[in-house]
């Protein structure tokens, strides 16, 4: 006797959802129409206010549609939320974790939430525990725990009721790339031994790459949806790596972008990543002598498909390109520490960063990459070592190097009952302008990020990509030497995240510094330097490529930087955890 099928785990016909906002109405997903299929990972991917979440939260049966018919294991969620609710799991972007609670008590309510028997908890637990790795911390409080932990305790939780379809919302925003990689692991082990379907939705778009099949929103309205292929091989032929010194590699990258024909320009270690147009790749080929054709990736069909070849403004950090911008050495840092109480966070770190240096600080979760950043930005004092950023001793004069320095953190830090304008005017007045400076810097804002025709909106009710240029704006107003970026891309999509790294890229070339933060190691191939730490260690220091050489091995002679990374993190000497 044949088994009989089970229900599509998501059929979605014709989905309409609107919002009211401002006075004015908008379609978040428009004639949306898809089908998952069962037992696999399917990724949701698409522009900052594609309609991703809208669409999740739909489907989980938490908002209702407008029109069309959303359909979840057989079930109409309009008819009955509830009864979908019971069969699916879903994590959001923000997972509500009590951080008071210990891990296990944390389980323990949402067994209850989901009327879990007592006799199958200890079994459930054990399994979730093994394959999350948390079973050594069940009686630390979740608030204790690092951001890569707290992920896999939400994940877990979701877990607790095996559901069906798991709907996970971005789940490794703001990640190291080990937990990532954990995460992963979960997930695929969810599907290959449960048979669990998962709709994933992300902005990482290696992370798409990765799954089954893929669905493309832009504007509310799909795209397309298949396996990764169906994206990227249509660029076989057009994608290309440029040669280039490192002395130049960010002036010829600039120099391409605005070349006619080429879709996408971007730094890749000490090369360039290049995707023409079909026209111009034919016309280009005899003529390829620093050119070498490699395989295109999912995220070069994706700009292909969504990028409107329009660039971000030139960027100046100054008004009128007058001032006089610093040379030499931009951060002295020399046995720099810091001790939290019996825990030493940061253990003896020393380097340097050139002026017009872009250079990045990398390492898991909790390997002391925001301590040291914030002893950078004189926002804690180090318990030992010398700083110096921009010739100014950070212990001698603290507000002298603040005033020297702009800095940007990874939750952008705006005030978001205040408009756009009244932001600028506030972090204007904060770093100590006044008058006609203020509305001088005011208006280079406006016409530098493109920000006038939102002067009046509220910062809170931004769409994220412009959060992103609001706080890099609000971080430049007074014109500074050396500019701290912290996390300053997380969650934002490939777009978002060109346009920010051609301003970047500006105000190097301009002579300004840049010291970031990233857990997005493609995003790290921008950098000049690298320094990677663990446990509050420099545990490599040098160029992309360096770090890349450093890490090779005879069976992966040319390994990408996050699996150096990886490998240098795994290789560590034991006794220095993060």
């Amino acid at each position: 006797m044949t088994a009989p099928e089970s229900p599509t785990p998501l059929r979605i016909e014709r989905l309409v959802k609107r919002f009211q906002s401002d006075g004015r109405r908008v379609e978040a997903l428009a004639e949306v129409s898809s089908t998952l299929a069962p037992g696999v990972v399917t990724g949701l991917v698409g522009p900052d206010g594609a309609g991703k979440t809208t669409l999740m939260r739909v489907v989980a049966g938490l908002l209702r549609p407008d029109a069309g018919r959303v359909e979840v294991l057989g079930l109409d969620v309009a008819r009955d939320p509830l009864a979908v609710q019971s069969c699916i799991g879903y994590m959001p972007q923000r997972f509500g974790l009590y951080e008071d609670l210990s891990v296990r008590e944390n389980l323990d309510l949402y067994a209850d939430l989901h009327q879990v028997p007592e006799a199958a908890r200890t079994e459930r637990y054990a399994r979730l525990m093994d394959m999350t790795g948390l079973a050594p911390f069940m009686s630390r409080l979740a608030g204790r725990l690092s951001g890569g932990m707290k992920q896999k305790l939400g994940l877990a939780c979701t877990l607790v009721e095996p559901p069906r379809l798991l709907l996970l919302d971005e789940p490794t925003v703001g990640v190291d790339p080990v937990s990532r990689r954990e995460l992963w692991s979960i997930v695929d082990q969810l599907v290959q031994q449960d048979a669990m379907s998962v709709l994933l939705s992300t902005a990482y778009l290696d992370e798409a790459e990765r799954c089954t099949d893929v669905i493309l929103l832009h504007a509310g309205r799909l795209i397309d949806q298949g396996p990764p292929a169906r994206f990227s091989e249509p660029l076989r032929g057009r994608v290309f790596q440029v040669s280039a010194t490192p002395a130049t590699r960010r002036a010829r990258r600039a120099e391409l972008s605005r070349q006619p024909g080429v879709v996408d320009a971007v730094l890749q270690g000490e090369s360039i990543r290049v995707i023409l147009d079909a026209t111009s790749a034919r016309e280009r080929q005899p003529d390829l002598s620093d050119w070498q054709a490699v395989a295109p990736r999912f995220e070069d069909g994706f700009v292909d498909r969504l990028s409107s070849g329009a660039r971000a403004a030139p960027l100046s950090v100054s008004s009128s390109r007058t001032k006089t911008r610093a040379t030499g050495t931009a951060i002295e840092v020399e046995s720099l520490s810091r001790v939290f109480g019996d825990f030493v966070a940061v253990k003896g770190a020393s380097f340097s960063v050139a002026a017009g240096e872009v250079f990045g600080l990398l390492g898991a979760n909790g390997a002391g990459k925001t301590t040291t950043f914030r002893m950078l930005c004189g926002l804690l004092p180090p318990s030992a070592g010398q700083v110096r950023v921009a010739g100014v001793d950070l212990r001698r004069a603290p507000a002298e190097a603040r005033g020297r320095v702009g800095y940007m953190s990874q939750s952008f830090a705006l005030y978001t009952n205040l408009t756009v304008r009244q932001n600028l005017e506030f972090f204007a007045r904060a770093y100590g302008l006044r008058g006609p400076q203020v509305r001088a810097r005011i208006d280079w804002a406006f016409a530098s990020f493109e920000l006038e025709a939102l002067s009046t909106t509220d910062s809170g009710a931004l769409p994220l990509g412009y959060k992103q240029r609001l706080a890099m704006a609000a971080a430049l107003m007074h014109e500074p030497d050396i500019l701290f970026l912290d996390e300053p891309t997380s969650g934002v999509d490939p777009l978002a995240r060109r346009e920010f790294w051609d301003r970047i890229n500006a105000l190097a070339e301009d002579g300004v510094t840049i010291l970031v933060t990233t857990h997005f190691l493609q995003e790290a191939e921008y950098c000049d330097r690298l320094a990677i730490l663990a446990a509050g260690e420099i545990l490599a220091l040098g160029t992309p490529a360096e770090i890349k050489t450093r890490a090779a091995t005879p069976e992966h002679p040319c390994p990408e930087l996050e699996d150096a990374f990886i490998r240098l993190i795994q290789t560590h000497e034991p006794g220095g955890g993060s």
